[in-house]
């Protein structure tokens, strides 16, 4: 038993580096290690909690020697909580960082050098996030409800009395959902509420495993009465299964003063609204759109970029994979008054190459990919004939590799590239570049 356990062993070492999601990386015995919560430079006391062939983790025991970089974290959970991981750090610190790791993959992953790197765009850093998904779980030892992010080290449910980074609307919510849990007589069959802000509202997702008896639908109608400026929405299966409580106005965001998105509960959108605009404003600068362009938005969601382009140009032509998205992007065009605008649905992970819109050619082009990139996108022969691209990226990873493709490939230079704070305190790194094509 004594040597099954002697990898747990306290021991110290000295942190080198950041890995891609903000945890600290120590080499020992020639075996990488994972430290959450700690910062290059710092001599630190940890215990091996996790173990693998390749790499290990651990948790911080005691700071030894710290680093000037150090900051005093404003949540009183995070040395607990996964859902942030770098507030021991200043926001410009964290922006540097991420620069340095976009920089760094484009140069490893892809061999490119932007020529100019753009300064970073940062937003609000607290209460800016606008989607989170809720972890619920009733602990029958202490016959008590905890609702918030998981655990740095385990799936537990943090025990945390409020939340720094989330809306400040659902952060003032938390107390009532608490009791409201706590009063189900399936509380133990509630484990998770998906959280959607819009400007003029909030949305709840309450997903349960077991049908709902009249005390507990009860419950949620009592909730729903209480909270009016909060919908409320059920889900007992799929996503084929949320269901409103009653009819709801839906949830919207603005985009300066001539545009306003509709969006439903389950919609992707981008999490920070303040940096979301910024992002919008620095994409169409870059693009440099003009009335006489035709510009093509590839993975255009419900046209958050789309119809700010349609503003500026001739013709927009949309592409997405998800269905609903794209119904949700053409009322959105119809209600701002966009009929310069197409939208079209196509799996932008396959073969797209005998679609109508696919055979055309464009100017301009703008990439909006998932984590896991364009690569699919970035093979087109000849693109599409664009002249220039500008492409939002949220893994730096995936955009290297791309960027590869599109420079020693397709024959575009890599113009510019920066990073986008959009979720400030984690790893998450969110950038842009540009792409110009070769004269």
């Amino acid at each position: 038993m004594a040597r099954s356990n002697a990898w747990r062993k306290p021991f110290v070492t000295t942190v080198e580096d950041l890995s891609h999601d903000g945890r600290g990386v120590a080499k020992v015995d020639g075996k990488v290690v994972f430290i959450p919560g700690v910062l290059p430079g710092e001599t630190v006391e940890v215990q091996r909690v996790r173990r693998s062939k390749k790499h290990e983790t651990a948790k911080l025991l005691k700071l030894i020697t710290p680093s000037e970089q150090r900051i005093a974290a404003k949540c009183q959970s995070f040395e607990v909580c996964g859902g942030c991981s770098l507030q021991h750090i200043s926001a410009s610190d964290q922006i540097q960082y991420k620069q340095q790791q976009l920089l760094e993959n484009l140069q490893r992953i892809g061999n490119v050098v932007p020529k100019q790197v753009l300064e970073p765009l940062s937003a609000d850093e607290w209460a800016y996030r606008r989607r989170a998904r809720l972890g619920v779980r009733y602990v029958h030892k202490k016959n008590r409800v905890l609702i918030g992010f998981r655990e740095k080290f385990s799936n537990y449910i943090t025990d945390m009395p409020g939340c720094e980074v989330i809306d400040a609307r659902v952060n003032q919510l938390l107390p009532d959902l608490v009791e409201l849990i706590s009063a189900l007589e399936c509380k133990r069959e509630v484990p998770q509420i998906e959280v959607s802000a819009g400007d003029n509202m909030v949305a709840l997702v309450f997903r349960h495993l077991v049908d709902l008896n009249d005390a507990d639908s009860q419950q949620f109608t009592d909730f729903a009465l209480k909270h009016a400026d909060i919908q409320v929405y059920l889900q007992r299966g799929g996503l084929d299964t949320v269901t409103p409580l009653q009819k709801y106005p839906p949830l919207s965001y603005a985009l300066g003063d001539d545009l306003e998105l509709e969006f439903e509960p389950i919609d992707f959108v981008q999490v920070n609204a303040g940096l979301n605009k910024l992002m919008i404003r620095r994409a169409l600068k870059f693009l440099q759109v003009h009335k006489n362009n035709k510009v093509l938005d590839l993975f255009c969601g419900l046209g958050n970029f789309t119809l700010p382009l349609a503003k500026q140009a001739g013709q927009v032509v949309g592409v997405e994979g998800d269905a609903g998205l794209v119904q949700r992007a053409r009322d959105n065009a119809r209600r701002n008054a966009c009929d310069n605008v197409d939208f079209h649905v196509a799996n932008l992970f396959e073969d797209f190459s005998q679609a109508d819109w696919a055979k055309e050619t464009y100017d301009l082009l703008l990439i909006d990919p998932p984590r896991a990139g364009a690569e699919q996108v970035v093979q087109t022969k000849g693109m599409f004939g664009v002249e220039r691209i500008v492409y939002i990226s949220c893994h730096p990873g995936s955009l290297a590799r791309d960027a590869g493709h599109l420079v020693h490939q397709q024959g575009f230079t890599l113009s510019h590239a920066g990073v986008m704070d959009m979720f400030p305190h984690t790893g998450h790194v969110e950038s842009i570049a540009v792409f110009e094509r070769h004269v």
